[in-house]
């Protein structure tokens, strides 16, 4: 199932430009909808989002905001057992999401001056979340947590409405357990225009994250600048390093725990056996056809799937570092040895018994992972994601007289009289 094949350089650059490939140009009949769409949202408001969501979801509805009786509704439709994994899935990622926070500082130096930087919380961020069967309770806590810690005021969720006009119930009970202040039934486009630009319900927010189809990645794109973005995720990826010893069926079912995800996913076994790397063929073949969504994941592995031998654990990390995969695990006995050499990876996983699904779900770390090659240059989504900082300084009457000279030479160099001239008038008591 895996397309195997021995590594060079010249297959490496072929292995990323084929994962590159997976991300295609928005088709101009893409974006020229959903400038139409925002520019509607941007006119009308709320009536466009009614309009819209009578026409593409097929539901008349006469209020966006969804009530708190309609979030209890939802946990009366959700199994207790399903509650009490979110609630203990909270716990694990606001713990590890606190130590992500940092604090400003103050520098003082001679004469009067002090400088210093701030660290200071976004106003109010929009979380978008997909409705129906692509449907992730787990992405709304690692979207909302990572904000909650940092101090955001206020969080506001958009969500595309069911056929009866209510949400997905486990969706309701994520954004209660995760502490949404204001839930909105609005999908699509419409609603990242609504986060972006404002409506009469729905307030403007300065960032918005949060998974979506094609035309809600394509909407993010077009409003970037109005406000912030998380990222634009392009399909899910999966690379295992694993040794002569690792157990076969763990490695199969970790390829197939993304290649599940899309036709598009891509799944890469780097091993240092081939024998590994056969035994892990055949167990391909005998788990996948326990599988639901078999036939997504054949497609995935025949299109995207490889499996690369190489001479040692560092070389296996080096063909990584240059892949720079979503989601890396390292199957090996002393994994932390390994840890420091990988430069490029969205997540690592350690050991023979840490499933890139905990990260998923459960262990704390955060899911929202950059994808296609992105990790050389992106993080994952944490409490930086939704906090700015601000600088300050002060200086004293005497600090500008011993300085004053050296910044008016300086803008002076540039051509910029009038910068000059803001600290010259200071030297001279207000005369030019």
């Amino acid at each position: 199932m895996l397309n195997l094949m021995e590594i060079t350089e010249s297959n490496k650059k072929i292995l990323i430009n084929e994962l590159k490939s997976r991300v295609t140009e928005t088709e101009q009949e893409i974006l020229l909808s959903v400038n139409e769409i925002l520019s509607k949202v941007k006119k009308d408001g709320d009536k466009a989002l009614f309009e819209f969501t009578k026409s593409f979801d097929r539901v008349e509805l006469t209020n966006l905001e969804v009530s708190s009786k309609e979030i209890d509704e939802c946990f009366s439709e959700v199994e207790e057992e399903f509650i009490k994994a979110l609630e203990e899935a909270k716990v694990n990622i606001e713990e590890y999401h606190n130590k992500q926070k940092s604090n400003g500082f103050l520098m003082t130096k001679d004469k009067g001056v002090f400088l210093g930087q701030r660290v200071l919380p976004l106003e109010r961020v929009g979380v978008y979340v997909p409705g129906g069967t692509a449907a992730y309770p787990s992405s709304v806590l690692m979207n909302v947590i990572p904000a909650k810690v940092a101090g955001v005021d206020e969080i506001i969720m958009v969500t595309p409405p069911d056929k009866n006009g209510g949400i997905n119930p486990y969706i309701g009970v994520a954004a209660r357990i995760s502490g949404i202040d204001k839930i909105y039934k609005v999908g699509g486009a419409q609603a990242v225009g609504a986060l972006a630009y404002g409506t009469e319900s729905i307030k403007k927010v300065d960032k918005i994250v949060g998974p979506g189809n094609i035309f809600v990645a394509t909407a993010k794109k077009l409003v970037f600048g109005e406000v912030d973005i998380d990222m634009i995720a392009g399909p899910s990826e999966i690379l295992v390093i694993a040794d002569e010893k690792s157990d076969p069926s763990f490695v199969a079912a970790d390829l197939m725990s993304q290649a599940e995800h899309d036709k598009l996913a891509s799944s890469i076994l780097i091993t240092t056996s081939k024998e590994l790397y056969e035994k892990v063929e055949i167990e391909l073949e005998r788990q996948v056809k326990t599988l639901e969504r078999e036939e997504i994941i054949r497609a995935s592995l025949k299109d995207f799937g490889s499996a690369i031998i190489c001479k040692s654990i560092e070389e296996c990390i080096d063909v990584s570092n240059a892949i720079a995969p979503e989601h890396l695990e390292i199957m090996v006995d002393d994994p932390m040895k390994y840890l420091g050499m990988v430069k490029n990876a969205g997540s690592v996983f350690l050991g023979r018994y840490c499933p890139e699904p905990i990260g998923d779900y459960f262990g704390g770390t955060n899911h929202v992972l950059p994808t296609s090659g992105t990790a050389r240059f992106f993080s994952a989504l944490s409490v930086d994601s939704f906090i700015k900082k601000s600088s300050f300084i002060y200086y004293s009457q005497e600090a500008i007289i011993e300085n004053g000279e050296k910044i008016i030479t300086l803008a002076n160099k540039e051509g910029l009289t009038a910068h000059a001239n803001s600290v010259k008038v200071r030297l001279n008591n207000g005369s030019l």
